[in-house]
């Protein structure tokens, strides 16, 4: 069973994001998403600085079965990546909302949060995701 942590806002490609205190936004993927990925190998960390737009490419995330990419779900620059994951890539499977955190970003539009999906919808599409297989 998925965890859905209701402090989070989610995409429906499944990512989170938390918005801290210092008005940066953590991200990583879902406990469901790497759920499905199975045991990971290797996590391609962004670059420092990049400026990403809603939507772009963030990160790969490879296991033993497939790669994913892993998308923006809000624009901005990368300010911070988990270092952890170039040499643990299992902490993703670990702890996907704590320290599998993939990057943080300084946000460009904060209005991006508001079109996420918060803990309920992001479960309702995983229910619809799952009754369609």
């Amino acid at each position: 069973m998925s965890d859905f942590p209701r402090e989070l806002h989610y995409t429906d490609s499944h990512e989170w994001v938390r918005l801290d205190s210092d008005d940066t936004v953590v991200i990583g993927i879902t406990d469901h998403a790497q759920h499905q990925l199975g045991d990971l190998v290797f996590v391609e960390l962004p670059d420092m600085q990049l400026a990403v737009d809603q939507g772009d490419e963030l990160s790969v995330i490879e296991s033993v079965k497939t790669a994913a990419d892993v998308y923006a779900p809000i624009s901005g620059t990368v300010l911070e990546i988990n270092k952890q994951l170039e040499t643990r890539p299992e902490l993703i499977n670990e702890d996907p909302y704590g320290d599998g955190w993939i990057c943080r970003i300084k946000p460009s539009d904060m209005d991006e949060l508001d079109g996420l999906l918060d803990a309920d919808a992001y479960k309702e599409t995983i229910a619809e995701d799952e009754s369609e297989d």
